[in-house]
């Protein structure tokens, strides 16, 4: 059977990038998308390829960014723009195929093996996207061209931006097997460390792993990663048309300073489950139970998760029983103070459907409306536009999607 042909496709520094298309004078100067621009405290989100070069990096507040590069410019995250033109260069992947599998708003796998006969190969494919990509929205995209997706991933990642790789199967031992091994797709930063101590360090080092220790240290995840490494995943690229209901729907922040108290984590749970809210509302769902997953600065973490009192997309509904969740699990007098805290719903269902079933009292409905309100300012004037009143004294804001802030909708696979 021959080799499926599968793209991976990368909007470059896409928030920035999106942010210069709308606003031509910053282009070829050094930009930062923040959640708080007036705030000298405030967060990188997201940096353009100059402010990279300068060595500006996410989650670092605006003083030590503006303190690397003098003349960076700060500029509001602009959500509903960058969902148009996600949507726009996603029109242009169909244009090829069918089978585009999103990866957040700035990623997308593409399966072209059948758009051959009407596109050309796979690098074909590949430069024509790329240059319709850059004339059509002004934006810029890395490529990956294999015959599966985690090299597809791994491909689009090694040159950027506005580039094309290929990793073919008789050149990926060669590109692919000397990488770190942390550079491989679902492995985080807790695997990785577990896996140097086995002394596997590379990819190649995995593909070439004792499989039965790599299942006794790590299970059938274990088993997965090595079939990854050696290049043996047929995991499929779903239809664009495909509507699978997200299995979780969550958001996360590493905070560029410690969280020392129970009141200081609060304010952070609660932009957090502002954004978690206002995501679950962009895909008219609710859900019931509350997952809370707190890092700290020893790198160890706990975890816990309840069930809201009703199933909700209300960010108080969220938050209330994210915050006593943490309150149950985390003794902030015994123990390290926070870096990192992730909020996700799940069990989740449509908001149509609960309402036709009247699950939900005249108060819930009323208070439905208002956030839907609040929803469609943030849409036009940006995320900032309205604080609720615990974060009106704090540095902290919800934040739009980007790496270090890790948003995130888990489908099941």
């Amino acid at each position: 059977m021959r080799d499926r042909v599968i793209l991976h496709c990368d909007l470059n520094n896409f928030y920035a990038s999106v942010e210069t298309v709308l606003h031509p004078e910053l282009k070829g100067k050094p930009i930062a998308v923040c959640g708080d621009p007036e705030k000298r405290h405030g967060i990188v989100l997201a940096k353009s390829e100059l402010a990279k070069k300068a060595g500006v990096k996410t989650a670092e507040a605006i003083w030590q960014a503006k303190r690397k590069c003098p003349d960076l410019i700060v500029v509001s995250p602009t959500y509903s723009e960058y969902v148009k033109y996600s949507k726009q260069v996603k029109e242009i992947y169909l244009s090829y195929t069918s089978e585009v599998e999103s990866f957040g708003l700035d990623e997308c796998w593409l399966d072209v093996t059948g758009s051959g006969k009407l596109f050309g190969t796979g690098p074909e494919i590949a430069e024509s996207i790329r240059s319709r990509v850059k004339s059509e929205t002004g934006l810029t995209v890395s490529i990956g061209v294999s015959f599966n997706k985690i090299f597809a991933k791994l491909g689009s990642d090694l040159k950027k931006p506005d580039a094309i790789t290929v990793i073919d199967r008789n050149t990926y031992k060669n590109i692919v097997w000397k990488l770190n091994v942390g550079e491989m797709l679902y492995i985080g930063k807790a695997t990785l460390e577990r896996l140097r101590t086995l002394g596997i360090k590379t990819i190649g080092d995995l593909a070439n792993a004792d499989v039965k220790t790599i299942e006794r240290h790590f299970g059938k995840n274990g088993l997965k990663m090595v079939e990854n490494a050696k290049g043996d995943n047929c995991e499929r690229v779903k239809s664009y048309y495909e509507k699978s209901v997200p299995e979780s729907v969550g958001h996360g922040m590493t905070t560029p300073e410690d969280v020392k108290t129970a009141d200081e984590a609060g304010k952070v749970i609660y932009a957090l489950a502002e954004m978690t809210a206002f995501r679950l509302r962009s895909y008219g769902l609710k859900g019931e139970t509350v997952s809370i997953d707190l890092r700290s600065s020893d790198l160890r973490h706990r975890s816990k998760q309840g069930r809201m009192a009703v199933i909700s997309d209300s960010a108080d509904m969220i938050s209330a029983t994210a915050i006593e969740l943490m309150n149950s699990a985390y003794d902030f007098e015994k123990m390290p103070p926070l870096r990192t805290i992730t909020i996700s719903v799940s069990k989740l269902y449509n908001s149509e459907d609960l309402i036709q079933s009247s699950l939900f009292e005249e108060s819930d409905l009323k208070s439905g409306k208002l956030d839907r309100s609040i929803d469609n300012l943030r849409n036009k004037f940006g995320f900032g536009v309205v604080k609720r009143g615990i974060n009106l004294d704090s540095e902290l804001s919800p934040k739009s999607d980007d790496d270090d802030f890790l948003p995130f909708d888990k489908r099941n696979k």
